[in-house]
């Protein structure tokens, strides 16, 4: 039981702060992309 709780403790916090981060940073990636798209017809007016 010990080997489970100390495996959760090593691994388990490393992909939880992982997944939050991905999922911060998400939002700004998609605001980027729709940003670089949007830069041909920027640059046409």
């Amino acid at each position: 039981m010990e080997t489970w709780i100390s495996f959760l403790t090593e691994v388990g916090f490393p992909i939880a702060v992982t997944f939050y981060l991905l999922h911060r940073i998400e939002g700004k990636l998609n605001l980027l992309i729709e940003s670089i798209h949007a830069l041909p017809d920027k640059m046409r007016d």
